[in-house]
């Protein structure tokens, strides 16, 4: 079995910039924008505590997104007020103009027309496009990196996007999808990866993944809670990881008692260890994973970090985390067959590396001095995200049903 590797931060800062990307009322923006719609609900803050009794720990908190507007994932968040934000740039408007209603109406068409938005994506990020340009009468083109599920392949089709699955990795995917952008006219690239001259767009999706993060602050709050101590998150790129270590830490900012930011985790896939490269490094130059990058966390199969992203992260994360497979797995069963008294999550490979990644710290003595650098004890209150649901039903059931065990 493949050890977890660990890094606490110990990188230089930067002048922090990117922070602001992920401000309060940024955040509030995509929120309130996010809310017009009428699918939404916030998704539920899930307690567990059985499994923080069982682990040694306060509380623990799920947020569990297989229930966002009925996609079973986060990730309509981000696309969908990326491309609202677009279109309300080129309208010369400012971003809370753009209604569901408005963005519905006729009145769209006439005033902004039709655009193409394509994206790169494992399935996820790819179907919140595809089902956000459908709902705004635009159209979508999804590059799918080889070795993508047919499940995910159908959900992204019966949006009504042009799908194919390429014979490349995700990354190379991400290139193939903006070349047929900038040749295509009215095409626009949607992509939370960002690079040199692409980053106004991965910044509005990062503050459409804020929306989750600002309900999981407001939900612990309302259960009479501050803050959560630590919280585990996982990444691909990092957009998700930042969008939410920015959030938390524009929120809780230092300025009063009980009133730092909690104590931050990224988590990645470790065939596909870019950020935790990085953060080896002494300078905090960006490093990437290279290869296949074959792994079932397939959200997390990215190789080149998001500069913006990286940027929050060295700033702020407390420790990197390069999880194997096992470790997610481990995560889906305890999810799905909880602690007697606590509710069931259903979790997908990728959203539930956080259980698993808590699980193997409180529990195997091999991981006890990172244990004890994140300082998790009984007075810890953990938060993680489930960032999907079994969005591959048939590996869901190999794993938590038949025991399927990677690595």
């Amino acid at each position: 079995m493949k050890e977890i590797k660990w890094i606490t931060n110990t990188l230089p800062g930067t002048d922090d910039k990117n922070l602001e990307i992920m401000s309060l009322k940024n955040v509030a923006k995509a929120r309130n924008f996010h809310e017009s719609f009428p699918q939404y609900t916030e998704t539920p803050l899930v307690r567990l505590p059985g499994m923080a009794k069982e682990l040694g720990l306060a509380d623990f908190f799920v947020k569990d997104e297989s229930y966002r507007f009925n996609l079973n994932a986060f990730k309509v968040l981000g696309g969908s007020f990326a491309m609202a934000s677009f279109i309300a740039d080129k309208l010369g408007r400012d971003v809370s103009s753009m209604t569901y209603d408005y963005l519905t109406s006729s009145r769209l068409k006439e005033e902004f027309g039709q655009a193409t938005f394509f994206t790169a994506t494992d399935g996820n990020h790819g179907r919140g496009v595809a089902w956000a340009a459908k709902k705004l009468g635009q159209k979508a083109v999804v590059l799918m990196p080889k070795g993508s599920t047919k499940p995910r392949f159908d959900n992204i089709a019966k949006e009504g996007a042009q799908v194919t699955i390429e014979d490349v990795n995700y990354d190379e995917c991400v290139r193939r999808a903006n070349a047929l952008a900038e040749k295509t006219p009215n095409g626009v690239m949607v992509q939370d990866t960002a690079w040199d001259g692409y980053e106004k767009i991965p910044s509005w999706i990062m503050q459409g993944y804020g929306t989750m993060a600002s309900e999981a602050a407001d939900q612990i709050k309302n259960l009479g809670i501050n803050r959560p101590t630590h919280i585990f998150v996982q990444a691909g790129v990092g957009s998700l990881a930042s969008a939410v270590q920015g959030y938390f830490a524009n929120r809780f900012n230092g300025t009063g008692p009980d009133d730092s930011c909690p104590t931050t985790v990224i988590m990645e896939a470790q065939a596909a260890d870019c950020l935790f490269r990085s953060a080896s490094t002494a300078d905090g130059h960006i490093e990437y994973a290279t290869g296949d990058l074959s792994t079932m966390m397939a959200g997390l199969a990215c190789g080149e970090p998001n500069t913006i992203g990286w940027d929050i992260l060295r700033n702020h994360a407390a420790a990197f985390v390069s999880c194997p497979d096992w470790v997610s797995a481990w995560g889906m069963r305890r999810l799905a067959a909880p602690v007697r008294g606590d509710p069931q999550v259903i979790s997908g490979e990728s959203g539930a590396v956080g259980m698993g990644l808590v699980a193997a710290i409180m529990t195997k003595p091999e991981y006890a001095d990172l244990k004890k650098a994140l300082k998790l004890d009984e007075n810890s209150s953990v938060l993680m995200f489930s960032t999907e649901g079994a969005t591959d039903p048939e590996n869901w059931r190999d794993i938590v049903w038949n025991g399927k065990q990677p690595d």
